[in-house]
């Protein structure tokens, strides 16, 4: 998939560089097509590695995707540039005069937090509510899972005893539904978390699907069965090293944190991560794209209700 982003923005080297094909603007206006437009509300502190981990997992199919980038009004990101953020992201204000084939929420970590103490909850609540009318298909991915979860369904998180960190086996539960179309009947996700949604609170509710969950780590993808709400509390878009590089951050912290599980090989944290959810992430954002944002999303996006 030809990705459409800024001309300068760093992830564009970096990902041609894996031999990906990013397309710039130059490039872009000259094809006679229309491009399917994605926002992604990127809450992670780290923005540069969010960015291109998420255009990495959206470069798979033939389709051309246009991605904007949206910040909130409400919190200022203190690990990120204000001349990057200032120069490659807009608001709320700017986005809600648009809509979009598809939205992304990304992880945040606030997790051990109250939603309604969080500083941002009432912007974000206004962003998951203008995603109903104006958006075809949303992902909520971590953090961003549990807070549409709560949101749109009133589910709540529970705050689990120890960290959960690693790489973990998932079951596909319904095989008939394009999301999971094409993945083995088990598959590897990263978890990165220290919170989590019950299956019960979930199946409590007959428009939502559970499509997938692990026996250590829980509820993989849920979705509602319309496919205009995704959830999924992994993180299929992390690269090869992002739970190594959590690892050994809190650990110069001094938080004695635990190994990630199945992750090193032979556990030892300084030998290099074994990569086994590749296949996996290209695969489930390219049926997200193709079946619940390109097959169903109008040519023209006034249309979408």
């Amino acid at each position: 998939m030809p990705i459409r982003v800024q001309n300068d923005l760093p992830a564009k080297s970096i990902l041609e560089a894996e031999n990906i094909f990013i397309m710039d603007e130059t490039r872009a206006v000259s094809q006679e097509i229309r491009p399917l437009e994605i926002l992604i509300l990127n809450l992670m502190p780290i923005k540069e590695d969010t960015e291109t981990q998420l255009l990495r997992a959206l470069s798979n199919t033939p389709l051309q995707v246009n991605v904007n980038f949206l910040m909130l009004q409400t919190h200022r990101s203190t690990h990120t540039s204000y001349t990057h953020l200032n120069k490659f992201y807009i608001y709320f204000d700017e986005a809600r005069q648009h809509k979009y084939d598809g939205l992304i929420i990304t992880g945040a970590p606030v997790e051990n937090m109250e939603f309604e103490d969080i500083n941002y909850w009432d912007e974000l609540k206004e962003i998951m509510e203008w995603s109903k009318h104006n958006v075809t298909s949303t992902l909520h991915i971590c953090w961003g899972c549990q807070a549409g979860l709560y949101y749109h369904y009133g589910i709540p998180k529970y705050q689990r005893e120890t960290k959960l960190s690693g790489v973990y086996e998932h079951e596909v539960l319904n095989r008939k539904i394009p999301l999971v179309r094409s993945l083995d009947d088990y598959f590897y996700m990263p978890h990165s978390r220290n919170t989590e949604v019950h299956r019960e609170d979930i199946l409590k509710h007959p428009d939502l699907l559970i499509l997938a969950e692990s026996k250590e780590a829980g509820v993989g993808i849920v979705m509602r069965r319309d496919g205009r709400q995704i959830f999924i509390q992994g993180h299929p878009e992390y690269d090869r090293m992002t739970l190594s590089n959590e690892y050994h951050r809190d650990l110069k912290k001094g938080m004695n944190p635990s190994i990630p599980v199945n992750y090193f090989e032979h556990d030892d944290p300084f030998s290099k991560p074994i990569l086994k959810w590749r296949n996996m992430a290209n695969t489930f954002y390219s049926n997200w794209l193709n079946y619940y944002v390109y097959q169903v999303t109008p040519y023209l996006l006034d249309a979408i209700n």
